[in-house]
């Protein structure tokens, strides 16, 4: 049996239940994320390893699939039926298997995105580095995708974006954007994030930043009159900040800490939680680099900064746990969701 139109409607039925992710593996049904919970498409029918072998004709074209086949796994991004698609295709047990993301392609505001009105501060900024940070499937890249459209929409720069894959695809209006795919526009981030220097670039942003080297040729890149946005797979501010130093020999240390002590503005880290009324909302930490901050950084004194975002509100900080409390108060999430996803439960009982 063909199953490109089973496929289409599968792709149908993740837009009708307005899912975030679908799973496909050989021997099972297709499984779509909805609301942060996995649910089987019964109505469906169990892959076979024909089915998936026709799915990856359809998404992937000779070059990749070539390349998925040698190195067993691989990143990708696609279209159909009027949906744009992120996907990993890997093998686990010898089958083949695909985990596919809704790319939205409407770009949303803060507003939209329930994100805090401060983070408008990062988007209006002419240089620095800005970290969105936490775990896979939180809306690291949608947000960053908005401050990218903010700037788009209200500045005249030269923007170049570089990504393993594409996901979101700007249009460009008052600023020039370039957007760059590792293994198809270039070889890898930190060959692309050399050649940025000789690209009259404004703005940065490095889909996800995966070895010291790109690590420190964005920070040399805020350094140098750039502004840079990037993600990082971390649960919160001060565990990103020990991740980018711990990334480098004991020997370099004292200098990256020194510069991202300078060339840091801030790290949002984000949650989305299981909403009362349905879906998900965002609960989030927001650290604002300031003299304090960038000392303790510095000094090497790290651990001290969750207590400096906790008593810093004056200065537009954001804690997680009032992040929490205030979606409990407002009837958003429930007590119980707030606990699971507090860094620091003694501290959120005393803000509920």
């Amino acid at each position: 049996m063909d199953f490109k139109e089973e496929f289409k409607k599968l792709i149908q039925i993740v837009i009708a239940e307005g899912a975030s992710d679908m799973h496909l593996s050989e021997g099972r049904f297709p499984t779509i994320r909805t609301s942060g919970l996995l649910v089987p498409v019964n109505r469906s029918k169990q892959l076979t390893k024909e089915d998936l072998n026709q799915i990856l004709f359809m998404v992937l074209d000779p070059d990749k699939r070539e390349t998925f086949l040698k190195e067993k796994e691989l990143d990708f991004a696609f279209e159909m039926e009027g949906v744009r698609f992120r996907g990993n295709a890997f093998f686990q047990q010898g089958v083949i298997s695909l985990a596919l993301r809704v790319i939205n392609d409407e770009i949303k505001t803060l507003e939209e995105l329930k994100l805090p009105p401060v983070l408008e501060i990062f988007a209006k900024k002419k240089q620095g580095f800005f970290l969105v940070v936490g775990p896979t499937g939180h809306g690291k890249s949608t947000t960053l995708s908005s401050l990218i459209e903010m700037i788009n929409r209200n500045r005249q720069e030269h923007i170049v974006t570089i990504e393993d894959p594409i996901e979101v695809l700007y249009k460009q209006e008052q600023s020039i954007i370039d957007q760059r795919e590792v293994g198809f526009d270039t070889h890898g981030f930190s060959k692309a994030l050399k050649s940025a220097f000789r690209q009259d670039i404004d703005v940065l942003l490095i889909g996800e930043m995966r070895s010291p080297e790109t690590i420190e040729a964005a920070i040399t890149a805020a350094e140098t009159g750039h502004l840079v946005f990037s993600t990082l797979h971390t649960n919160n501010a001060s565990q990103t900040i020990d991740r980018i130093i711990d990334a480098f020999p004991g020997n370099q240390q004292k200098q990256i800490r020194a510069q991202l002590s300078n060339a840091l503005t801030g790290i949002f880290s984000q949650r989305l939680i299981p909403s009362i009324s349905g879906g998900r909302v965002p609960a989030y930490e927001l650290l604002i680099n300031n003299n304090a901050v960038s000392n303790l950084i510095r000094e090497g004194r790290v651990h001290e900064i969750d207590s400096v975002i906790e008593t810093g509100s004056g200065d537009g900080m954001i804690s997680m746990n009032r992040s929490l409390a205030e979606l409990v108060r407002t009837g958003d999430i429930s007590v119980e969701d707030a606990y699971k996803y507090s860094p620091r439960s003694a501290n959120l009982e005393r803000m509920l």
